[in-house]
């Protein structure tokens, strides 16, 4: 028996709930893990609330990230034993995977033996959001040092992680916030500018930054009116790489900006890097480097025990969270 986190109805925080469960041991090809720790992602709030890109059959787990112990070791897995430190990069189903537990279980290949100098909280929250940004960046973007990059909703776990690998690639990041109460944060995170975009002119104030020739890479989870200006401080040929829709206002399309300045409009799901080997390898092999040259450290914002999980899911909702949120267990 474990305790683990489920759903049984779709709703607020209030219906998680924390059982005792008999979780089966791994399969073949896969690694059962003691978690120590979790990082919290919105992902889990859309599934919690039914509305996420993936389907839960109630009752249901959830959870997308984990790092721990490696407990047992299913039939044809030779890289890992028990007692192995690892953390997990994100599966491409948490209702078949789901993190939330005192032990669960993932596939091989997405478990990592994580660097030893991070600690439980931190290599919780290493892969989603360096995935999520390399894989916009580096992978889609090809990101390079002469570059200006936006980054709206910076002060997430995502934003932050984007701002370092801008810098770590000699790029210029400049963050977008809502107001100026996280400015100062987000210049010693490594902010090269930052705009608050409720208090000053979104578009006016890129121009002003990149110049005549704009910014090439814009990097967007909001979407809604926000679409307009970044659209029209963009370079010739850039790129502007969609990955949510926090916005609950609809999207316009800038069609006449898009036509005049070649544009690309790109969605974009981590999925895309998850479910190809090859593209993950090179996104592992370029973030343990730059954990282990302490360029890329990730940013906690809170940590919550475990049974404080309604809490912790409260805050993640509340937008106050400046980086990751981490649940203990």
């Amino acid at each position: 028996m474990a305790r683990v986190v489920r759903i049984h109805e779709h709703g607020g925080p209030e219906v998680l709930r924390i059982e005792h469960v008999d979780v089966p041991g791994p399969g073949r090809g896969e690694v059962q893990i003691r978690v120590k720790a979790l990082g919290l992602n919105r992902a889990e709030a859309l599934l919690r609330k039914g509305t996420y890109i993936e389907t839960a059959a109630l009752p249901s787990g959830l959870g997308l990230e984990a790092a721990g112990l490696v407990e047992t070791v299913g039939e044809g897995v030779d890289a890992f034993a028990r007692g192995d430190a690892v953390s997990v990069v994100p599966p491409i189903s948490m209702v078949r995977w789901p993190a939330y537990g005192e032990l669960a279980t993932f596939p091989a290949g997405l478990v990592v033996k994580h660097p030893p100098s991070l600690g439980w909280e931190a290599a919780a929250a290493v892969w989603m959001q360096y995935l999520t940004a390399y894989g916009a960046l580096i992978d889609i973007a090809k990101l390079c040092s002469e570059d200006f990059v936006v980054i709206t909703a910076a002060s997430s776990s995502v934003g932050l992680a984007a701002i370092q690998i801008a810098n770590m690639l000699g790029a210029t990041p400049i963050a977008v916030t809502r107001t100026s109460a996280k400015k100062e944060a987000l210049l010693r995170a490594g902010a090269a500018h930052v705009i608050a975009s409720d208090e000053e002119n979104l578009e006016s104030r890129l121009k002003d930054i990149a110049g005549p020739e704009g910014v090439r890479v814009v990097f967007d989870p909001i979407g809604g009116p926000i679409i307009k200006p970044l659209t029209a401080a963009m370079s010739r040929g850039g790129i502007l790489i969609e990955y949510g829709g926090l916005s609950p206002e609809e999207t316009p399309f800038p069609l006449f900006t898009v036509l005049s300045k070649t544009l690309t409009l790109r969605g974009y799901l981590v999925h895309e890097i998850i479910g190809d080997p090859e593209r993950l390898e090179a996104a592992k092999a370029f973030i343990l480097e730059g954990l282990e040259l302490g360029a890329l450290k990730p940013t906690i914002a809170k940590t919550f025990k475990f049974d404080r999980i309604v809490e912790a899911h409260r805050f993640l909702e509340s937008n106050e969270q400046f980086g990751k949120i981490v649940v203990t267990v």
